[in-house]
């Protein structure tokens, strides 16, 4: 794993993305985040803290999106995030996001894989997707709504905008706001106390909690729409757009 640093702390795993400046997500920071996810997963580990350096991960990389309508290969990568963030939540131990900076598109949706989100007082997270004529292909359509509610869920991927950390920690997106120089230390001492919990109950309420939710089935239609989108002019239009750094000219085509 060269994009992800995989350590340990006593019992606790801790998972830090290191693609600066903004760990934009490519292919091999997923493919990374993926291996490291499944480290965690060892039993000799109780809980798992997931972080980022200056930002926790600003979204996907753009420029990969370009490649795909160049190519007119179907784009993988919200598939194999969508899988790695799916392996996260389903670890049968506590985790929790300690998010500094930007949590943007793919980054939040991989910060709501986690059980709890601490964000720092200046962080910032949306699901910008709609900005470039497409939709959050990673489970944050339907993470977002379970987590804040549907109708607020629905104004925030509508939009696009980006939330502060005040906002997010009264809506329920954050559990925790601290300072930029507290949030991961904090997440490490909580974590550390999760695992010395009962881990094998704590994993037990996770699958049947998750087994309510009913997200699998929200989760393959969100994936479809997104694979879809990609054929739109839209779509082609609002990611050349963001690489010219221009406003998008949609057409709803």
């Amino acid at each position: 794993m060269s994009l992800v640093q995989f350590t340990t702390d006593g019992n606790v795993g801790i998972i830090r993305l290191d693609r600066p400046p903004v760990n934009a997500l490519n292919r091999e920071l997923v493919s990374d985040i993926a291996d490291a996810v499944g480290e965690a997963g060892h039993p000799s580990l109780r809980a798992v803290v997931i972080t980022g350096g200056d930002h926790f991960a600003a979204g996907a990389d753009i420029k990969e999106f370009g490649a795909v309508f160049e190519s007119d290969d179907e784009d993988e990568l919200a598939a194999d995030l969508g899988l790695a963030v799916s392996r996260l939540e389903q670890l049968d131990k506590p985790t929790i996001a300690a998010v500094t900076g930007f949590a943007l598109g793919g980054g939040l949706e991989l910060a709501m894989g986690a059980d709890f989100r601490y964000l720092a007082e200046g962080a910032q997270v949306g699901q910008p997707e709609i900005k470039l004529g497409i939709i959050p292909g990673a489970g944050g359509t339907q993470r977002l709504a379970r987590i804040v509610g549907f109708q607020r869920a629905k104004e925030l991927v509508f939009s696009g905008r980006m939330v502060d950390a005040a906002e997010a920690l009264a809506i329920g997106l954050a559990d925790k706001v601290l300072p930029s120089d507290e949030v991961v230390d904090a997440a490490l001492a909580d974590a550390a106390r999760w695992a010395e919990g009962p881990t094998r109950a704590y994993g037990a309420a996770k699958r049947a909690m998750l087994a309510g939710f009913g997200v699998e089935v929200g989760l393959d239609a969100e994936l479809a729409e997104f694979k879809a989108l990609f054929a739109s002019e839209d779509a082609r239009e609002g990611v050349q757009a963001f690489i010219e750094k221009r406003q998008a000219d949609f057409t709803g085509s």
